[in-house]
């Protein structure tokens, strides 16, 4: 499973990366394997102020339903369009284009609780 040294992770199995106060989260490489092939994400929060391990919105793969959790607290203040147009994007590229949302995080310290690359392997085994 591929997990870059350059996130942080939840036990949801969501990705998070700062770009200054601004969180972007997706799911992760092993989530999207686990649930195939991807054919929609829904996002209804854009706007909403949510606290860290929230449903933020849903993925729909071929056979299953799944939320999406937010890492850490704030402002959805993005929902990734090109997700909205091919879910599949998802499966492509879990860290890179697939990105969902983009969140004004409120604490930074939520970041900083998150699980390290190492914490989250051991997690997936």
């Amino acid at each position: 499973m591929n997990v870059p040294a350059n996130l942080k992770y939840s036990n949801d199995h969501e990705w998070c990366r700062i770009e200054g106060d601004v969180a972007v989260v997706g799911i992760t490489d092993f989530a999207q394997s686990q649930l195939g092939d991807i054919v929609f994400v829904d996002v209804p929060t854009v706007g909403e102020t949510l606290a860290a391990g929230e449903v933020f919105g849903s993925i729909e793969a071929v056979k299953t339903v799944s939320d999406a959790f937010l890492p850490v607290g704030g402002e959805v203040i993005e929902f990734n369009a090109a997700v909205d147009a091919d879910p599949s994007i998802v499966n492509k590229d879990a860290y890179g284009e697939g990105w969902l949302v983009k969140v004004r995080m409120f604490d930074p310290a939520e970041y900083d609780a998150l699980l390290s690359p190492a914490d989250y392997e051991k997690l997936i085994g």
